[in-house]
């Protein structure tokens, strides 16, 4: 096991653990959460050996294997699959001593240990994690330098899963990842049979992933039992006990309450509404702790909005003479809230970049009404930041009519202390990057929010956060994100892109991830001491079927008595219906229609209770 004894470690002035005490079993996947600067990368130097402690005890078992994915890589020349095969260091020395050696009865024991090894089937396994993590076959001969920062991270995961190994250390893997390829990963966790500590602030992935979370705070940390969520819950019910502003913390559940309440007016959407009333519900559980988050993070809702703010009919888009969208056809409303779901190259950004002007469209038409004004987040837009400059420096070139008080006041709700805001940009992290741009896009009033990725980078804090400025928000969001959570609670339609065109999905985000999951058959171990194990997964298949059969006969149940009942309250508001019905069929029908509230009712606590049950 590996464990952590009374483990303290500075860096230079500064304590970042101090007593730390936890233990990682075999087996276990442990998410490692915490705030920036916490010290989770640190803890994961520390593990490595690249770190040594002050004091205390950080200890592995002998003989314990580690795999970990590098995040600053150097340049290399090797073709791609062999570069993901390389990450078998054992493979690869028993490879390289074949080549050397002449004596026949080590060269059989060499090939036999080839063949433990599973040397001949490696050139296959890296073949299928390479195309699990979005490659194509005409990929695996281009050599490592060939490819883009974002697609190196990616074989440097891949380098990682290739190893074997007994504790898996995973920092931020899915940052580069599209959401498909993210379902990929969590399936070949899930299969992995080692202990993995993981950093990551996709909560949905670790929720997914992780069955224990330790939590770094100032100092320290505590190991719980469960995943992010579960221990969210946690600290939120010792929050509760602990802290005296309670006030402060029933006025926080109050605002969750006042998004809950709106959205379930909405039972026209319902499958998305629901996603969305459950994920607010979720927050509002957890209102100690977001009541104690240092962000306070607003976006300011527009003046003037045209209706429609955008409408293209026969739209191709691309760049030059590539087209990479064709014969796209949608009107974009005031107040709609759209997420942009497709892999990674299917043309999500080009989309955007068209919408914000970017890029001219090919051919077909586009207009966008007078008072469409966009407030834009793309990667691209930190790299165009003046690193010299300070973050006030910034803001008071935005805002010229704001005093440096109000931009400091400002700053400061975007997690930057005043000691922050006059270093230069170039000494801030990705994250608190990310966060002034978003920052310089909140101060402006669009109509219409559009975000390429805008968690990436970001902590689950300030992604709460963010969460929460969209959800006050009055304008229309049209938002690209791998980050599940944040589509849950934020967004009510989708639009998918594949092969070339886009198309409005009927569903909510988890019928869509339903359909990504993989439906390979797992090769089952023989091994006798796996039996029970075996029977467990089969008869939690078995109860999850169930489940998934009656959330779905619930959604249709309360989509059709959403319908019926929509009908009966368009005849009740049109107001022929009361000069013109007999008084006996009116008293029928106002009676019918409270019936049906009643149902959809009845109906729409049903679902949550299953799909609540169902995450579990």
């Amino acid at each position: 096991m590996l464990r952590a004894q009374n483990l303290q470690f500075k860096r230079g002035d500064d304590v970042l653990f101090e007593n730390l005490n936890f233990v990682v079993h075999p087996g276990q996947r442990v998410a490692v959460a915490g705030r920036n600067g916490a010290g989770k990368s640190t803890l994961f130097q520390l593990i490595l050996g690249e770190l040594l402690v002050d004091t205390g005890e950080l200890t592995l078992p002998d003989g314990w294997r580690l795999g970990y994915m590098q995040q600053d890589v150097g340049a290399s020349q090797r073709p791609a699959l062999e570069y993901v095969v390389d990450g078998h260091k054992e493979l690869r020395r028993v490879e390289q001593q074949i080549e050397t050696v002449t004596e026949p009865s080590k060269l059989a024991t060499l090939h036999s240990d080839l063949h433990d090894l599973g040397g001949y089937e490696a050139q296959a396994r890296a073949g299928e994690i390479l195309y699990g993590l979005g490659f194509s076959a005409t990929d695996f001969d281009k050599p490592f330098d060939a490819f883009s920062g974002g697609w190196r991270i990616r074989l440097s995961l891949a380098q990682a899963l290739m190893a074997p190994c007994d504790l898996l250390l995973l920092d931020e893997p899915t940052n580069h990842l599209d959401l498909e390829t993210i379902m990929w990963l969590e399936n070949w966790l899930a299969r992995f049979e080692g202990a993995v500590l993981l950093i990551a602030h996709d909560r949905a992935f670790l929720d997914a992933c992780a069955d224990h979370t330790l939590y770094l705070t100032a100092n320290s940390g505590k190991l719980y039992n469960g995943n992010y969520s579960s221990c969210e819950r946690q600290r939120a019910e010792q929050l509760e006990q602990e802290q005296a502003s309670q006030a402060k913390r029933e006025a926080q559940a109050q605002h969750i309450q006042q998004f809950v309440d709106r959205f379930r007016a909405k039972a026209s959407k319902a499958k998305q509404v629901q996603s969305r009333i459950k994920a607010l519900e979720r927050m509002q559980l957890n209102a100690s702790i977001h009541a104690d988050s240092p962000y306070s993070v607003t976006f300011k809702n527009p003046d003037k909005v045209s209706n429609p703010l955008f409408t293209f009919r026969n739209l191709s888009a691309g760049y030059a003479d590539t087209v990479v969208l064709h014969d796209v056809s949608q009107t974009v409303l005031p107040g709609t809230r759209i997420g942009v779901l497709g892999a990674n190259g299917a043309g999500k950004t080009t989309l955007l970049r068209t919408l914000v002007g970017e890029l001219t469209p090919l051919s077909g038409e586009f207009s966008r009404g007078q008072h469409s004004e966009v407030g834009y987040f793309a990667q691209h837009q930190m790299e165009a930041l003046n690193v010299e400059n300070q973050a006030l420096q910034t803001l008071m070139a935005a805002k010229p009519d704001w005093t440096e008080q109000q931009c400091r006041n400002y700053l400061g709700g975007w997690g930057f202390p005043a000691e922050m805001t006059t270093r230069p940009i170039h000494t801030l992290s990705g994250g608190e990057k990310a966060r002034l741009v978003l920052s310089l896009v909140a101060v402006e009033t669009p109509a219409v929010l559009i975000l390429d990725e805008p968690t990436n980078h970001l902590d689950l804090e300030m992604r709460d956060a963010l969460a929460m400025a969209l959800q006050q928000y009055s304008g229309t969001v049209i938002i690209v994100s791998h980050d599940r959570s944040l589509l849950d609670k934020t967004v009510d339609d989708f639009w998918v892109i594949q092969d070339g065109s886009l198309a409005v999905f009927s569903g909510d985000l988890s019928d869509y991830t339903t359909a990504l999951k993989p439906q390979r058959p797992r090769t089952e171990s023989t091994n006798p001491s796996k039996k029970n194990l075996r029977k467990e997964r089969a008869q939690r298949r078995e109860d999850l079927g169930r489940l998934r059969k009656q959330v779905k006969e619930l959604e249709s149940k309360l989509d059709t008595f959403n319908l019926e009942l929509k009908q009966m309250e368009t005849t009740l508001a049109n107001q022929e219906t009361y000069a013109s019905m007999p008084a006996e069929e009116l008293d029928a029908l106002l009676a019918r229609t409270g019936r049906y509230r009643n149902r959809v009712k009845e109906a729409e606590e049903a679902w949550l209770s299953a799909s609540e049950k169902l995450e579990v």
